[in-house]
């Protein structure tokens, strides 16, 4: 008993110190350099056209410009850490001026010698927040740093970067084998050289970096994700990443796989990127951009000052964090989600978990899901590392 009433204390106090470098984190940095969630599904499930008014959560902005490509009327993106925004604003003045070459040297190569140059360019085309930002951040971009590229800054880029100098200083060959699998040309091809690749993913070192709490924070995964992946999933949170990442390199298609490639390798292919980034696609984006609007708030708080009715709300993952931490505000949320609902409105949602059992009856009961077509769709999906998709109808 006296050990019981030791060990409680111990785990409460381990959790509300993880909880609060997690909130330490997250309040202070950039998080995701790039977006994180498969556009390609989400707007395949969207159906998004010219009447469309869509509420999201900004990420990294990767997916509020791919989205601009079905011409909806407006898209609010939404965050409350206000350097996500900033990177998204970065990426509209460029689009907005026209050059392309400034526009894949910095977020295509991800660095470029001129790095200053590109962005005194564009800087009074910032608003004040996000000018305010990369004053004091555009060195990101130099390429003469140690990290060399901006997707190996911010949290999650910094944990990309610290397990890929990790893993390839094992062994020397690894770069020359994971460089080969993001040529492959089949699923066969991928298969065997992932095969080949494997063992060495899966030693000591990678076995005991997954299992760090501070690495899954910086990769943005708070606690509670841990613990639903670790209540729900056979194995546990290794077993976890082990089988997504086996499952999204040899059963996917890695030909346009611009997420996994950006934190190998540190840059995208012009042919392997985000549809923003693809020169085709720019005038086309320049002429919608302002049809973007950024908001540094929650999405409760975007809804109770701009009450409106919207046709498409993209909510990331967050619901996760809520459910386990603010019962009332996740429940408050969905009240306001459906107030603010168009007749129809579409809900795009993704979990750690294998469900989103954390959502309320009585809000279940007014929204029409479709796991069947969600299901197809999450083996399909490019990122690979969530544990369920879910799409619903207000009804």
């Amino acid at each position: 008993m006296a050990n019981d009433t030791l060990t409680a204390p111990r785990k409460s106090l381990l959790k509300q110190t993880h909880d609060l470098v997690f909130k330490r984190v997250h309040g202070s940095n950039l998080i995701y350099n790039c977006a994180w969630e498969d556009p390609r599904i989400d707007r395949h499930l969207l159906q998004l056209n010219e009447t469309s008014r869509v509420v999201m959560i900004t990420s990294a902005g990767c997916n509020t410009l791919d989205y601009l490509l079905d011409e909806p009327a407006e898209i609010h993106a939404i965050d409350m850490n206000y350097r996500q925004n900033a990177v998204l604003h970065l990426k509209m003045a460029l689009i907005r001026q026209g050059d392309h070459e400034s526009l894949f040297g910095l977020f295509g190569r991800g660095a470029s010698e001129h790095h200053r140059d590109l962005y005194a360019a564009v800087r009074d085309d910032l608003p004040e927040d996000a000018r305010n930002y990369w004053d004091k951040n555009i060195a990101m971009f130099d390429p003469s740093t140690m990290r060399r590229s901006f997707y190996y800054h911010g949290t999650a880029g910094t944990a990309a970067w610290v397990m890929m100098k990790a893993l390839f200083r094992s062994r020397h060959t690894l770069r020359d084998l994971a460089s080969c699998l993001l040529e492959a040309e089949s699923l066969e091809e991928q298969a065997d050289l992932y095969h080949q690749i494997e063992p060495e993913i899966w030693g000591t070192l990678s076995r005991w970096l997954v299992s760090q709490p501070m690495l899954m924070t910086m990769l943005g995964v708070p606690r509670p994700q841990i613990q639903i992946i670790r209540s729900q999933y056979p194995g546990g949170l290794t077993f976890y990443i082990r089988d997504k990442i086996k499952h999204v390199l040899t059963e996917v298609p890695i030909a346009s796989n611009y997420f996994w490639r950006v934190y190998m390798m540190g840059s995208y292919l012009r042919d392997c990127c985000p549809n923003y980034l693809k020169k085709a696609n720019m005038h086309l984006l320049a002429k919608r951009a302002d049809r973007v609007m950024t908001h540094n708030t929650t999405v409760s708080n975007f809804l109770r000052e701009h009450p409106g009715q919207y046709t498409h709300f993209v909510l990331l993952d967050h619901q996760d964090w809520l459910a386990a931490h603010d019962p009332v505000a996740l429940r408050e949320e969905w009240e306001l989600i459906l107030q603010n609902s168009a007749k129809g409105a579409k809900v795009l949602l993704r979990s750690a978990g294998l469900t989103a059992g954390f959502i309320p009856d009585d809000i279940r009961s007014r929204l029409r899901f479709q796991p069947l077509l969600t299901t197809e769709l999450h083996r399909q999906d490019r990122v690979g590392t969530y544990g369920s998709t879910h799409f619903a109808e207000v009804l």
